[in-house]
């Protein structure tokens, strides 16, 4: 795996209505532990808006509030991980994409010529969406299905969603005791994909629905995705530093899981 796109959620950002400054802490240095090692990473972030209500409390179910704290926090945001990429002597830079920038052609090829350029210096692309100017029509709503197409369009090798869940179990883990890790998933029905999307934050735009829709996004387009914590990154740091799959939900195709056990 030469380049990995890791997306961060608000839930694992923010903690009692404040940016949980050691998660972020401990993100920041396994990026920069993965591009000591020579891999390329781009960085999809939430969090605009919740950092924004730390500075300023507004009403977030208010649209024009919300555009308001996702203004404030964007910046606030970024500054935060540029001060912590600098302890490892590594730039960060801001990219705020919306849906209609995939629609177009033109668009999406200034966009990826600008990840190569930034990534050719080593420096970790941050991607949000543009929450301030993004219109109902030409939204992704979550950061799951952009980080989706941020990998794909940028030629990424693997995605990896660092969530409040430890990976996709077969029923929810929070209602049932006995529910089970699924470690390898290689397609998803129509149930999995059109289930009520439950976030469990009041800044999460999402749930494990947007993230199955993400993996599947992937799996049709022959990409890979990891559904991993991003409380405790052991099972992040075990596969993509030593390689090993201890834990975490693997989603990739049955013909590229034959393709690995074949080498």
């Amino acid at each position: 795996m030469k380049r990995i796109v890791i997306k961060v959620g608000s839930h694992v950002l923010t903690e009692e209505g404040e940016i949980a400054l050691e998660r972020m802490r401990a993100l920041v240095d396994l990026i920069a532990d993965l591009i000591r090692g020579g891999r390329e990473v781009i960085l999809v972030s939430s969090g605009a808006v919740a950092a924004g209500y730390t500075q300023l409390r507004l009403d977030r179910s208010d649209v024009a509030q919300k555009q308001a704290l996702a203004a404030i926090g964007q910046p606030y945001l970024l500054k935060l991980y540029q001060s912590k990429f600098a302890h490892h002597g590594i730039l960060s830079a801001q990219l705020l994409l919306s849906a209609d920038d995939f629609d177009s052609r033109r668009r999406t090829r200034h966009a990826r010529n600008a990840v190569e350029e930034l990534l050719k210096h080593r420096v970790v692309p941050i991607v949000n969406e543009n929450d301030v100017v993004a219109t109902e029509e030409l939204v992704f709503g979550d950061n799951d299905r952009l980080s989706a197409h941020v990998a794909h369009y940028f030629d990424a090798d693997l995605l990896v969603i660092l969530s409040d869940i430890d990976g996709y179990y077969d029923k929810d883990p929070h209602r049932y005791p006995d529910a089970r890790l699924r470690k390898v998933v290689c397609a998803l029905d129509a149930k999995e994909l059109e289930a009520e999307c439950t976030p469990h934050n009041a800044f999460a735009t999402g749930g494990i629905v947007t993230k199955l829709q993400a993996a599947d996004f992937l799996l049709k387009r022959g990409g890979r995705m990891f559904l991993a914590s991003g409380f405790d990154l052991a099972d992040v740091q075990s596969l993509l530093l030593e390689g090993v799959h201890r834990g975490g939900t693997l989603f990739e195709s049955s013909d590229a899981r034959r393709g690995e056990e074949d080498e």
